[in-house]
């Protein structure tokens, strides 16, 4: 399924089905359950460059989030010497650009949406809490959504009003996304003498932190909720791409749904990580699976 997947993708060149396939064991390590989703439900000429998109986003991640504040600025403007470099070049020392690049000639809107991550990286470097629900948002708009874009521009519909449909669907989503993402790693960045809870929420609930609580439990409750309540605003964006990407959006929309665990985990999260449950998870992929293979009947 793969090898025809890259020749789908127009993936032709040898060294280059290795690059991409490189990329794909490393999302399928760190990105499992969404790996899954994009393998079971997307069109398998779209594959490898989701796999290509999601790489990049991993490694810039990885790259600027090590070290101090100066430190990871200046790992972030390294990278963004060497993408550009890449983009200009048509070529790449590394394997994770290569990949990149070549999906971009595939599908131009990746490009735009790389810049337009990389500018918002700046905002990732520089954050180590948010005073309020305001600044969380601009945190969003201007880092998390273009990191969601530069998957999510590869379904988008070519119509300007459902484009602009389906980018509103995406913002409500990466909202409900990053909000669950801060719970979960809550006990880690904490570690790392960060975090991305409100500090007025944080104030308002008399929480600590860095141990669980009564106090603590109220706070990931309200959050859950707020989450679930950005993910019901999502709701159009399934009727804002083509059928055939519907049952993916669902899918991930679905995985997002998981609140359940974050919920049960509650003051615990001080402590350790949650995530979604993997019986869920694989049944909500399973059912996807089955209603793409009945609206391709013909």
């Amino acid at each position: 399924m793969w090898k025809r997947a890259l020749t789908e993708a127009g993936v032709s060149d040898p060294g280059l089905r290795r690059d991409y396939t490189e990329q794909r064991r490393a999302v399928r390590r760190f990105a499992r359950a969404e790996y899954g989703a994009a393998r079971l439900l997307l069109p398998g000429g779209l594959l490898p460059h989701v796999v290509a998109a999601v790489a990049f986003m991993h490694e810039t991640d990885d790259r600027i989030d090590r070290g101090d504040r100066a430190a990871r600025a200046a790992a972030l403007a390294e990278w963004d010497g060497l993408v550009r470099k890449a983009f200009v070049d048509g070529d790449a020392g590394l394997p994770v650009l290569r990949c990149l690049v070549h999906t971009a000639e595939r599908h131009p809107a990746v490009r735009a949406c790389t810049e337009e991550f990389l500018h918002g990286a700046a905002r990732e470097v520089e954050w180590r809490a948010f005073a309020d629900e305001e600044e969380f948002g601009r945190y969003v708009r201007e880092y998390s959504l273009p990191a969601l874009m530069l998957t999510a521009c590869l379904i988008a519909p070519a119509d300007a009003a459902d484009a602009a449909l389906f980018t509103d669907g995406c913002h409500r989503l990466i909202l409900a996304m990053q909000r669950l993402d801060f719970l979960e790693d809550l006990a880690e960045d904490v570690r790392e003498g960060r975090h991305g809870l409100t500090t007025d929420a944080v104030a308002r609930h008399g929480a600590e932190l860095d141990r669980p609580g009564p106090a603590l439990g109220r706070l990931v409750e309200e959050q859950a909720d707020r989450a679930a309540g950005a993910l019901a605003e999502a709701g159009p964006l399934e009727g804002a791409v083509d059928p055939v990407h519907r049952p993916f959006v669902r899918a991930l929309v679905g995985v997002q749904r998981c609140l359940d665990a974050v919920r049960r985990a509650g003051a615990s999260l001080a402590a350790r990580p949650s995530g979604p449950p993997a019986l869920g998870t694989a049944a909500l992929l399973l059912r996807e699976t089955a209603a793409r293979r009945r609206a391709a009947r013909p």
